[in-house]
This record gives C-alpha cells, sequence and structure tokens, in this order.
C-alpha cells in the first residue's frame, strides 16, 4: 500500500514525522496534514516574494547615480555609502575595533577637560545655569578629534550598525556582538581619561573637586525616565551626525557639522553615554553622594536610550524611507 509522509505536531510536544497509509487517517489528521501543506506553500511564496524584494533593494542601492561633484547627495547615495561603512567596520577584528573603541574613549575626555576647565574659571563670575550653556562652545572638541580622527564611538556608529542587519547582510547576533565590543571599549577608555584628569586637573589648577561633583550631580539631577527618553534624543542626533557626515567631504564641513550637532546636546543638556559616562564616573570617584547604584541606573538608561534614538530613528526610518520609495509598500 501506498503511504504518505505527514508531519504531526500535537499540544505540548515536539514535531514527529510519521508515515501513514491515507486511508488510515482520521479526518482530524487529514485536515491537519492539508493545512500543514497550504502553510508551507504559503510560506515558500512569501520567502521567494521577500528574497526578489531584496533583491530589487540591493540592485538599486548598487545602482545609485553618482551626484556631480559640488551637488549634495542623494539618499540612496548615503545610505549605499553609508552599508559600505559599515560592512567594513563588520570585517574588522575585534582586537582592532576594541582598541580604536578605546582610542574613542580617550579622546572623548578631551571634552570632559575643557567642560571642568570652562565651569572652574566661569564660577563666581557667571551663574551656574549660564556656565551649563556656556559649556556648548567646548563641549565639541572630542567629538571633533574622535570623527575626524576615525576612532570608534558608539553613538555615531548605531545607526550606522544597524543598516547592514536592516539589508540583510548581517545579523542581529553580530550588530550587538560588534556593539559590546565597542561600548565596552569605550567605557574603558573613559574610565582611564577620567582617572588621569582628576589627577592631573587640581595639579594644574585649572579645575577642583567642587567641579567634578557639580558636573555629575547636574547630570543625575532629573528622574531616571528623564535620563532615558533624553537619551533617545541624543542618540537620535547622533545618528543624525553619522547620516549628514555621509554627504559632505571636506574636513571645514565636517568640523562644522560636528560642532552644531554636539553643541546642542550641551545646550539643551541631553545625555550622552560615553562622556556621561566620564562625567558621572568622576563624580563618583569624589562624592559619597554619588554611588555606584547611581552610576549603574545612569549608564544602562544612557545606552538604551542613545541605543534606541540612533537604531530606530536614523537607521531604520531612513532605511524604509528608502525601501518604501522602491517597492511601494
Amino acid at each position: 500500500m501506498g503511504g504518505e509522509t505527514i508531519e504531526l505536531t500535537y499540544p505540548f510536544c515536539k514535531r514527529i514525522t510519521q508515515v501513514k497509509n491515507p486511508r488510515n487517517m482520521t479526518e482530524e489528521e487529514k485536515k491537519y496534514a492539508a493545512e500543514q501543506k497550504k502553510l508551507a506553500a504559503e510560506e515558500k511564496k512569501l520567502a521567494a516574494e521577500e528574497k526578489k524584494k531584496q533583491k530589487v533593494i540591493d540592485k538599486e542601492i548598487q545602482t545609485t547615480k553618482k551626484t556631480g561633484k559640488d551637488a549634495p547627495k542623494s539618499h540612496g547615495e548615503i545610505l549605499r555609502d553609508q552599508i559600505s561603512d559599515a560592512l567594513e567596520t563588520y570585517e574588522k577584528s575585534p582586537s582592532s575595533l576594541f582598541l580604536s573603541s578605546i582610542t574613542a574613549g580617550l579622546e572623548i575626555g578631551f571634552s570632559y577637560l575643557m567642560i571642568c576647565t570652562v565651569f572652574f574659571f566661569a564660577m563666581g563670575k557667571m551663574d551656574e545655569g549660564s556656565i551649563f550653556k556656556l559649556i556648548s562652545l567646548v563641549y565639541p572638541l572630542g567629538f571633533i578629534l574622535v570623527v575626524l580622527g576615525q576612532s570608534i564611538l558608539f553613538t555615531e556608529q548605531t545607526a550606522l550598525l544597524t543598516l547592514p542587519v536592516l539589508n540583510k547582510k548581517q545579523t542581529i547576533r553580530a550588530m550587538l556582538k560588534l556593539w559590546g565590543v565597542v561600548i565596552s571599549g569605550n567605557l574603558i577608555g573613559g574610565y582611564i581619561i577620567a582617572l588621569l584628569l582628576n589627577w592631573l586637573g587640581p595639579r594644574l589648577g585649572i579645575f577642583d573637586k567642587e567641579v567634578v561633583v557639580t558636573i555629575a550631580l547636574h547630570v543625575l539631577e532629573v528622574k531616571p525616565m528623564v535620563i532615558l527618553v533624553s537619551a533617545i534624543v541624543a542618540g537620535w542626533l547622533m545618528g543624525l551626525l553619522s547620516w549628514l557626515l555621509a554627504s559632505v567631504k571636506d574636513t571645514i564641513s565636517r568640523i562644522v557639522m560636528i560642532f552644531l550637532i554636539t553643541s546642542v546636546l550641551a545646550f539643551t543638556s541631553l545625555h550622552h553615554s560615553i562622556i556621561g559616562s566620564i562625567e558621572v564616573f568622576s563624580g563618583m570617584l569624589k562624592s559619597p553622594e554619588i554611588s555606584l547604584l547611581d552610576y549603574l541606573m545612569f549608564q544602562g538608561l544612557a545606552l538604551l536610550g542613545n541605543a534606541f534614538g540612533g537604531a530606530i530613528f536614523v537607521g531604520l526610518i531612513k532605511y524604509r524611507a528608502f525601501v518604501y520609495n522602491i517597492v511601494g509598500k
């Protein structure tokens, strides 16, 4: 007698494969087998459509025409360059990425050096609120050093590293692993520069303990939910910075772009996970008012917010805007 191979799935049981004569099957089993075949056919059809759609998207990205020398880059051209740059980052060795990330953490510390120095010399001459606004003029220094020096900073790379995942060139697991390496390196570099500057500053007479603690408390003075939402907006802006930098080539334009975006972060007191880590970590070293729990709470919320802001509001939305224009869905 001829038999038919069917897959039966029972509640709370693993899927099992049986060879059963159709004549011996119950009506319920026949109905279930037919439904399974129908579902398998639909899944196969959807997979084929998705594959076809992805080919169209990839072709459109790759064949996007370059704009003229003096004309701004198109959406597709920026997206292509961003994906290409991100894939190069994925191909780098973990040790290279880690060292570059540590370098970025160290370099961003020069923003902290200038923040503390300006605050110290402005104290007594201006009110505290005005000093924090004035700091926005020196805050961009570390970011300029990081970006022009090609070091890897988490918030600048968040949206960038999301694009190959959306384009199905990399997996979420690979992205999270890369994020972990970059975050670890950035934080370690930040800890090192924080220890160095907190030792050096008072000895050079450029800032003191009071300044360090005041800055840290300013970062922590708002509620946790505010820190999270603030970090989302900061991550959004940093993702936009990465996107905008891909549209300009000359150094002066890049410096102006970095200055404008990062000075907004400082002027509005938005929370950046890496430089914020240096600020709060330094305050924790100098004052019993700031505990390890305070630092960990801030760091967790800031990292989560920055990642969400960059990945969703820039990476996902910019990519989907391009895709919807191509596939019409």
